[in-house]
């Protein structure tokens, strides 16, 4: 776990966990010229285990996560993903290591939450990685985009990462957000998001690209270097930095989200992207704060 302290705001401190690791094709990371079926079903170069990261934010109106992590059951029940084609496929796309102390719930306890004080969880997006913990938040409010909620209803969901059983749980209180005008030239060059408490301190930023209805989330405090969480826009803010974008999206979009991060960057200097599986998140968000610690496990 690392964590920063805001003291000042309505923001008081923000925390990464990691739900496991993850194990992925290099052209995953960064596209290639490769069509992505290609790479997918070809390639036997895997990433050294990236983290699974879910960010706490402990905010006046309550605990807030961006993402979920990981579900372990996928790593211990053979019926969790879809057979035939489809299985092949999702058994291509990611190796997973979960411990049984890697469970959302148990990450939250190790640094002193109980998952029963989450008030609402944002979600980046509804893929698997990132919807693990859902079945854990039954008291919660769970976020997401319109645009990426609709995309269930959309055809052959599954081949498109969305596995809608492990989504659309019974008993979870959705809300879905669309993003609206802003008057804030302070998250310029972004005209739109959406305010989650009304107070300017965690603004939904629409990110598509790696899904269409891809969302970030700002992370503001008063006399402190912002934060913004950006999912699976980048697994490596050097490569985003450079403007390279990942191999899995619409590269049209992703280039495009790229550019406005990049721009938003270039205004906040001090800015720090924190992305749901890059290895550098951990000291990233520990150079944001006046105290620090990391909890490894």
């Amino acid at each position: 776990m690392t964590n920063a302290n805001l003291t000042a705001g309505p923001v008081q401190r923000v925390s990464m966990v990691s739900t496991g690791s993850v194990s992925i094709h290099p052209e995953h990371v960064a596209a290639t010229r490769k069509p992505l079926y290609w790479w997918l079903f070809t390639s036997r170069r895997w990433t050294a285990p990236l983290p699974i990261n879910v960010y706490v934010v402990e905010h006046r109106e309550g605990l807030v996560l961006f993402d979920t992590g990981q579900d372990r059951a996928s790593v211990t029940d053979p019926g969790y993903f879809p057979g035939g084609i489809t299985g092949v496929m999702y058994d291509r796309l990611a190796r997973f290591e979960i411990a049984p102390e890697q469970t959302l719930t148990a990450r939250l306890a190790a640094i002193g939450h109980d998952i029963r004080d989450v008030r609402i969880a944002v979600l980046s997006h509804l893929h698997q990685d990132h919807i693990g913990g859902l079945r854990e938040l039954a008291h919660a409010e769970i976020v997401v985009s319109g645009r990426e909620w609709d995309s269930l209803a959309e055809p052959l969901p599954e081949l498109r990462g969305l596995l809608r059983s492990h989504i659309d749980v019974p008993g979870l209180r959705w809300r879905r957000v669309d993003p609206e005008p802003l008057a804030d030239p302070s998250i310029a060059p972004f005209a739109s998001g959406h305010d989650l408490f009304g107070d300017g301190s965690l603004v939904l930023l629409p990110t598509p690209g790696h899904t269409p209805g891809s969302l970030s989330m700002l992370v503001r405090g008063p006399g402190r270097a912002p934060l913004l969480m950006v999912g699976d826009v980048t697994y490596d803010t050097r490569l985003l930095e450079a403007g390279h974008v990942p191999g899995v999206g619409d590269r049209g979009e992703l280039a495009d989200t790229t550019r406005l991060i990049n721009e938003l960057r270039t205004r906040h200097p001090g800015l720090a992207v924190l992305a749901a599986h890059d290895p550098g998140a951990a000291s990233a968000l520990a150079g944001t704060g006046t105290r620090t610690a990391v909890e490894r496990g």
